[in-house]
């Protein structure tokens, strides 16, 4: 295929989703390297980034999508206004910054810098796709880890997490350093949890070691009892 031909397959790609697909698997499809792909979604950038065009190319982590142009997000808008989200309660977002700031986080650390239940909030956030749990923290329980999806990116027009914008300086000093002495203590319980699975999965390790060791002292010593010793006269003779 030509360049021009590629480039319009890539569209034809994009349009056909509506989800974000990875750099690498467009490559993978249409056989391109690294460098070639990425000359071909600039070309396309560029096509779709002048002006009066109501689409854009849009970048998120290592993939892309199409979406609207932000200029003409108020007509978009009041024609898809039976499909338009909810808007985020104050709550939601509260939450939704601190899984952003500081993923992977488990409800139980949410809930230590706000100080109240979050479990509610969190369920509502992961329903709309906004936060998706990721594994679980290596320590007794097995807490969900939880941290931002690709539709969080996409609604706050972020191409990644780095684009996030820093976290302002708290005007009260005292604020500021009640929340980094909560944030402190949940890393120090977590590590002391971790510290605590190391020790009792070492004893743990030691007590099954010593079992097999008694075990294998028992089968020998009834071994012995069970072999005839020399010189033992045998019974039988008279």
């Amino acid at each position: 295929m030509t360049t021009q031909n590629i480039i319009a397959a890539v569209e034809g790609i994009l349009f056909a989703s509506g989800e974000p697909i990875p750099k690498k698997r467009l490559a993978g499809i249409l056989e391109l390297d690294d460098e070639a792909m990425e000359y071909v979604l600039v070309q396309l950038e560029g096509l779709y980034n002048e002006r009066e065009r109501g689409i854009r190319l849009l970048r998120i982590d290592d993939s892309v999508q199409f979406c609207s142009a932000p200029e003409y997000a108020d007509v978009i808008r009041q024609t898809m206004e039976k499909r338009r989200v909810p808007q985020l309660s104050p709550t939601a977002l509260e939450v939704l910054t601190i899984v952003a700031y500081f993923q992977p986080v488990t409800r139980a650390y949410v809930e230590r810098v706000r100080g109240v239940d979050s479990s509610y909030t969190m369920g509502t956030l992961q329903a709309r796709g906004l936060i998706e749990s990721c594994g679980q923290l290596q320590v007794p329980g097995r807490p969900a880890l939880f941290r931002t999806t690709s539709a969080f990116l996409r609604t706050f027009g972020l191409a990644k997490l780095d684009d996030l914008p820093p976290l302002p300086e708290a005007e009260d000093s005292e604020v500021q350093t009640r929340l980094q002495e909560t944030i402190e203590a949940i890393q120090r319980e977590q590590e002391a949890a971790r510290q605590a699975e190391a020790m009792a999965k070492e004893v743990a390790e030691e007590l099954r070691d010593s079992l097999f060791h008694d075990e294998a002292l028992i089968e020998a010593e009834n071994e012995t009892e069970a072999t005839p010793q020399e010189g033992t006269d045998d019974p039988a003779e008279g």
